[in-house]
C-alpha cells in the first residue's frame, strides 16, 4: 500500500522552514502532495499560481527527491482533497505552542470527518522563528529575505515582478 501525505499551507511565500518540512515529509511517504490553499483570514501577497510555481522551483532547487506533486485546492474541505487522492495523512509544520493550539482542533475535525490523521513536524531550529508573514513584512520594507526563503523566492521577491 502506497503511503500518501498532503502538506497544506498558504505558502505566501514558501520559506526555508516549509522546504525543510517538505523534504523530511518526502522521506517518510511514498507520495507527497504540497497543496497551496486559500486562507480567507490572510491578505495574499502572491497569486496562488505563482506560489505553486515558486514551490515547484524551490523543491527542484533544493534537490528534494521523491514523488512530489505541487498543486492548489480551493473547492471544499482539504480532507475532500485527501480523499480524492487517497491520502491518509496531513503534515503540518509546528513552530510553537501557538501553532499547536491553532492546529489541534483542525486535526481532530479532519480525523472525525474523513479519518485523515495529522502529523506535526517540528522545523529545523534555524527556521523556527520564520513565518511567511514575517518574510512579507521584511520584503515590503525593502529588507533582505535571502536568509529566510529559497533562492528562487528571494530572487523573485527582489525583482520587479
Amino acid at each position: 500500500m502506497r503511503r500518501i501525505a498532503v502538506v497544506p499551507g498558504s505558502f505566501d511565500p514558501v520559506t526555508l522552514g516549509h522546504i525543510d518540512v517538505i523534504e523530511r515529509a518526502a522521506n517518510l511517504f511514498d507520495e507527497l502532495h504540497v497543496v497551496v490553499v486559500h486562507n480567507p483570514d490572510k491578505t495574499a501577497l502572491l497569486p496562488i499560481a505563482q506560489r505553486v510555481s515558486l514551490i515547484q522551483d524551490a523543491v527542484k532547487q533544493a534537490g528534494i527527491e521523491g514523488e512530489i506533486l505541487v498543486t492548489s485546492w480551493s473547492v471544499g474541505l482539504l480532507v475532500d482533497y485527501c480523499t480524492d487522492v487517497g491520502a491518509s495523512v496531513l503534515i503540518k509544520g509546528i513552530r510553537s505552542q501557538i501553532d499547536v493550539a491553532y492546529e489541534t482542533p483542525m486535526a481532530i475535525v479532519n480525523r472525525d470527518l474523513a479519518g485523515v490523521e495529522t502529523v506535526f513536524l517540528l522545523p529545523d531550529p534555524a527556521h523556527a522563528h520564520v513565518s511567511s508573514s514575517l518574510v512579507r513584512q521584511v520584503a515590503s520594507l525593502g529588507g533582505d529575505v535571502a536568509p529566510y526563503v529559497p533562492k528562487v523566492v528571494a530572487d523573485f521577491l527582489q525583482s520587479d515582478r
